[in-house]
């Protein structure tokens, strides 16, 4: 067992994965602990929305030919229940062959499960970190594996486990900003699909987004926890008519459900999003909203600009003070932009308030008849805070 890495990645889902990939063929040590050890478990039935950005990631890291089932979106239709007003962002208006990709959850891990497999061998699955810490020098990470406990030193250690390991991190502070809602997640069919078009549309009770997905549809339905928690217990023809009411009817009949799922929404996010040896990415950096599909996409941002500050740095330097400072300052535009853009658009349009209502549909119009601003609104939602 290697006593010392150069990077040490505590979680190998999306973030840490990507990282470890971004990684290879320099020369250094990675290692990456992943706690989960079995992979054929059922197919996660979360959807992701990837912007065309995190696309051309996943290919520089040689990870999207293996993703399966991933739709192109090619319009996003923008809407809200009960006013004026609607928007709609078109791909080639950006100049983009797609504004994203839906693509399932557990496809895209196993894409990179595999990757990570053939290319890093000390790439540790049913690895349980126990403790981190860290010194001037060096960060230390405790954890079993195989029925024995290791400890493993490295001159930086990222953390992209969720932010399960923030408690045991001096000097960070998680803010939390509970919206008291909960998404309901299934795929749907519906009377009359129109293929590659997304639909964010927004209501007084939070906004409910349909993403094209094979010959259907998958739903991100965001709900109060009280509502959320009876759509799920409704039977499949009770849950579509639901769904047609609150939806309306621009795809006719919701005609299937399948297996429905749920969980609840907050803002989560970590400052600074470095410490002593450490830095965060991913989940354990920010978790946001569902809506605009920005989250997933931030934390790959960060595992890749992560992944360019490491390869930058002279070896000695790696995980030093002047690393992790321009590492974070470099992440804070694209961060602090995405995370307020992603609450100020929950704020604003989960509400039945009149003048803000109004206020709404005004702003969707105009967006509409602004080629410019839609331009600038999708490229940043395409390829972050920094364009």
């Amino acid at each position: 067992m290697l006593s010392h890495a150069d990077v040490l990645i505590i979680g190998g889902g999306p973030a840490g994965a990507a990282l470890a990939l971004a990684l290879r063929g320099g020369g250094l040590e990675v290692m990456v602990l992943e706690a989960r050890s079995d992979f054929s478990a059922p197919a996660d039935p979360r959807a992701l929305a990837l912007s065309y950005g995190a696309k051309i990631l996943l290919q520089r890291l040689g990870v999207w030919g293996g993703i399966v089932g991933a739709t192109p979106i090619e319009r996003i239709h923008i809407s809200q229940r009960g006013g004026f007003g609607r928007a709609l962002l078109t791909a080639s208006e950006s100049g983009v062959e797609a504004l994203g990709y839906v693509v399932n959850y557990a496809a895209l891990g196993t894409a990179l499960h595999q990757a990570l497999r053939l290319d890093n061998p000390l790439y540790l699955t049913g690895a349980t970190v126990s403790g981190v810490k860290s010194t001037p020098g060096f960060g230390v990470a405790e954890f079993e594996h195989g029925g024995r406990q290791h400890e493993v030193t490295a001159s930086l250690l990222v953390l992209a486990d969720g932010g399960r390991s923030l408690a045991q991190v001096s000097g960070v502070e998680r803010h939390v900003v509970d919206y008291a809602q909960s998404a309901v997640l299934c795929h749907v069919s519906v009377e009359r699909p129109r293929p590659h078009v997304a639909f964010e549309r927004f209501t007084p009770f939070g906004p409910l987004a349909l993403l094209p997905s094979g010959t259907g549809y998958d739903l991100v339905w965001t709900a109060r926890t009280d509502e959320a928690e009876t759509l799920l217990r409704l039977d499949d023809g009770a849950f579509l008519a639901s769904l047609h009411e609150r939806f309306g009817d621009r795809l006719g009949a919701f005609t299937a459900a399948g297996q429905r799922a749920s969980f609840p929404l907050s803002l989560k996010y970590a400052r600074p999003v470095t410490a002593q040896r450490m830095a965060l990415i991913g989940n354990a950096a920010q978790t946001m909203h569902p809506v605009a599909g920005q989250g997933f996409n931030l934390g790959l941002r960060d595992a890749w600009e992560l992944g360019e500050e490491i390869r930058n740095a002279p070896r000695a330097e790696i995980g030093g003070p002047a690393m992790l400072k321009h590492y974070r300052e470099g992440r804070r535009r694209d961060t602090g932009g995405s995370i307020l853009f992603t609450d100020l658009l929950v704020r604003l349009f989960s509400n039945d308030y009149a003048g803000v209502s109004l206020g709404r549909g005004l702003g969707l119009a105009a967006l509409d008849l602004l080629p410019t601003a839609k331009r600038l609104v999708a490229r940043k939602m395409i390829f972050g805070a920094k364009g």
